[in-house]
């Protein structure tokens, strides 16, 4: 029996180590940059920028549907000019800077007082509009993790999510619904997702 358990023991552990390297950043991978060529920090707050074919600011959040508090990720209508709120992008991994690739959390740093702790974006299925990202919250959660992708213009990124099971992944797009709101969402086609740049929440004041 003793060696039955140790031998199942063995194996999950081998499972975990499995699953803990295969998402690990290669060596090839490239530092992700702001706007000012600096390497994003690993915990540091920026700005995410839609750009190019998008309107509008920087994301932020908003109430839709039956929502109470706002809980869902939307980009700004206020302005081109409004950077939104300010994200902090992290990792798991103990390094000093976001690579390409890298598993990422992503959380606002001054949400509403309403919204749950830690305000980590998430991805929510079986909704009108998809699967969109919002802050926990929801019971339909895929669960999963964001990463940031080269996009096919040098300096300029996509925002990724990738389910945990079956390793589907989907590029971060945006939805406009009929209340005009742009809702960001997982796209269904490869490079239907937004352009985006990061800048760092010191640069400019929202």
């Amino acid at each position: 029996m003793k060696s039955l358990i140790a031998s199942t023991f063995f194996f999950f552990s081998l499972f975990l180590l499995s699953i803990f390297t295969s998402n690990l950043p290669s060596a090839a991978a490239d530092v992700v940059t702001d706007r000012d060529g600096d390497a994003l920090m690993n915990g540091g707050t920026y700005h995410i920028l839609p750009l190019f074919g998008v309107r509008d600011g920087g994301v932020e959040l908003a109430a839709t549907g039956n929502e109470t508090c706002p809980l869902t990720v939307v980009q700004s209508r206020t302005s081109k000019i409004f950077r939104g709120l300010p994200v902090i992008i992290s990792s798991p991994y103990r390094i000093a800077y976001i690579n390409e690739g890298l598993i990422l959390n992503l959380a606002f740093a001054s949400p509403p007082s309403c919204a749950p702790t830690p305000p980590k974006w998430t991805v929510v299925k079986d909704l009108s509009e998809g699967q969109a990202v919002k802050l926990p919250g929801y019971r339909s959660t895929v669960n999963g993790w964001f990463k940031i992708e080269k996009s096919s213009l040098e300096y300029l990124y996509k925002v990724v999510f990738c389910a945990r099971s079956g390793g589907t992944c989907g590029e971060v797009g945006i939805s406009v619904d009929d209340e005009g709101m742009s809702r960001l969402v997982l796209t269904e086609e490869e490079d239907d997702g937004i352009i985006v740049e990061f800048m760092k929440a010191s640069s400019l004041g929202v």
